[in-house]
């Protein structure tokens, strides 16, 4: 990675972590719903912003829809969930294009394994814990974006992780709406494993995406 680059693009990454943390600390702090929303959104905001400028692909622009589409529904969420599940879904589409737009050469068993195992019960799971046939739907396009990047040509252990750590912080929201009672852990660990599988799926496409060009370019 070239260091002018990196010294460029970069504070959009802190400002998105700084964004993010400062959330997790405020958010039982009332200085006010619209602001500490705004707060909320700014996280994955500002990863979109630098996806956009770290590229013009077509796969840049899924990756920034997506992202943009996980900022929206961090927001509205806070107004009414449906709005917000509405929102990621149609995020975890953009994603589950990108990622097919990609996929890995020779997958071994045990990784189709695990894609399957994501796909399949990832949906399951979303409906056991909420107890609700409408959160299992979700799940289904929840797990399809989880399945696709782990079965994807993008670094496995950064993007694959940072959606199974999605996954896994919704998981623990929907723990809330059912019989399962798992306090204090979602409270304290839905933010920041929902917000570093966002950063881990970001930089993992974004600097996968700029080696793809930098590559190109040597050999023109």
């Amino acid at each position: 990675m070239p260091k002018r680059a990196l010294i460029e693009h970069r504070p959009w990454l802190l400002a998105s972590v700084i964004a993010a943390l400062a959330f997790y600390f405020l958010r039982d702090n009332p200085i006010g719903g619209i602001q500490l929303m705004l707060l909320k959104g700014a996280g994955v905001a500002l990863l979109a912003v630098y996806a956009l400028r770290r590229g013009s692909g077509s796969d840049d622009r899924l990756l920034a829809t997506y992202l943009a589409f996980g900022a929206l529904g961090d927001m509205l969420i806070e107004i009414e969930t449906l709005y917000g599940g509405a929102a990621f879904f149609a995020g975890h589409i953009a994603a589950i294009a990108m990622f097919l737009r990609n996929p890995r050469a020779e997958p071994t068993g045990s990784q189709k394994g695990a894609g399957v195992a994501l796909l399949l019960l990832t949906p399951v799971l979303c409906w056991l814990l909420s107890g609700s046939l409408q959160v299992g739907l979700y799940g289904v396009a929840l797990g399809g974006m989880a399945a696709a990047a782990w079965l994807s040509r993008f670094p496995r252990y950064r993007v694959g992780t940072g959606a199974v750590l999605f996954v896994i912080s919704d998981l623990l929201i929907f723990s809330e709406m059912g019989p399962v009672d798992l306090s204090p852990i979602p409270g304290l660990l839905i933010w920041p494993l929902y917000y570093l599988g966002q950063f881990m799926i970001a930089t993992g496409v974004v600097q996968t995406l700029l080696a793809d060009r930098l590559e190109s370019a040597w050999q023109h």
